[in-house]
């Protein structure tokens, strides 16, 4: 979607507070229930006490989001915006419980549907919260791009990895066992080139997820990770 029409879809007002405790509640509940006939009569809770939160949650972040980078979207409509669905996929995976038990919201790329490109996340459950920035799971493509760009520019992405590791970010996602082909397995960062996952992961408390001051942390993490995040659009040829 592109960030005019997010804009309009976002018009209804910044009016967030917090997520509050009744998103955790509301979760830690259907984690304990996660079927279908209970999701169904506490449906009305679920809107009340996790989306709508969620929504009022994407359009403050909006303006942040601007000052990150003008190409990442905040989009807070009920299907096919920011907030992740709550029904899980359940056709390939051996959980099949219908409902995710957290609550994820992606804030993409512009060109994201397009090519596999950076973006920011927050991720809430009643036991595990955390920020999230950069790229899960790129495409063979991106990341023999990444690659390279890492190898052209070695200098440059050793300060970035110890600025975000100076700040507080840790590195998330797998790495090869063994070099990637076409790569130097003798290269001086070959432990980067061996990413799989280029994701940064700052964990929060709960009470940092849900309580006062959500977007302003947001701010002040996601401000820390920008030259990562312009690094990754740099080398798969989207704009920052």
């Amino acid at each position: 979607m592109s960030r005019a029409k997010a804009k309009k879809a976002t018009d209804e007002g910044t009016d967030f507070e917090k997520l509050g405790p009744g998103c955790r509640r509301f979760l830690k509940e259907l984690a304990e229930h996660n079927e279908r006939a209970w999701f169904k009569a506490n449906q009305d809770r679920y809107e009340a006490l996790v989306r709508e939160p969620a929504r009022a949650f994407v359009r403050a972040m909006e303006p942040v989001l601007a000052d990150l980078s003008e190409h990442l979207v905040a989009d807070d409509r009920k299907v096919g915006g920011s907030i992740m669905r709550v029904h899980r996929d359940t056709r390939f995976g051996k959980d099949k419980t219908p409902y995710k038990t957290n609550l994820g919201i992606q804030f993409r790329h512009e060109d994201g549907k397009d090519v596999h490109a950076p973006g920011c996340y927050l991720h809430v459950a009643p036991d595990e919260c955390f920020l999230g920035m950069g790229m899960w799971r790129p495409d063979a493509k991106s990341l023999r791009a990444i690659r390279e760009k890492i190898t052209a520019e070695p200098e440059r992405w050793e300060a970035i990895v110890g600025a975000i590791e100076a700040a507080g970010w840790r590195r998330g996602g797998e790495s090869l066992k063994r070099a990637p082909k076409g790569f130097d397995a003798d290269h001086p960062l070959i432990e980067e080139l061996r990413r799989k996952d280029h994701i940064l992961v700052r964990d929060l408390t709960v009470a940092e997820a849900t309580g006062p001051g959500l977007v302003e942390r947001c701010r002040d993490h996601f401000a820390t990770g920008r030259e990562h995040m312009r690094f990754l659009c740099e080398a798969v040829g989207v704009a920052f």
